[in-house]
C-alpha cells in the first residue's frame, strides 16, 4: 500500500513539472520571424525570374 502512495505522489510531481510552460524566448522568435521575412523578400524580387522560367517551360512542355 506505501509503495502505491509513493509512486502516485512521484507521478503527480511529474506532472505538475511537464505542466508548467516554457519559458518565452524572444531572441529565437526574433531570428526566426527575420529569417522568415528574409525568404519571403528574396521570393518576391525574384519572382520574375521564376515566373520566366515558367512560361518557358510551359512552352517547351
Amino acid at each position: 500500500m506505501e509503495q502505491y502512495y509513493l509512486n502516485n505522489s512521484q507521478k503527480n510531481r511529474e506532472d505538475k513539472k511537464s505542466s508548467q510552460k516554457k519559458s518565452f524566448d524572444f531572441k529565437l522568435y526574433k531570428k526566426n520571424t527575420i529569417n522568415s521575412l528574409n525568404d519571403v523578400e528574396y521570393f518576391l524580387n525574384n519572382y520574375e525570374k521564376y515566373k520566366h522560367l515558367l512560361k518557358i517551360y510551359k512552352l517547351f512542355k
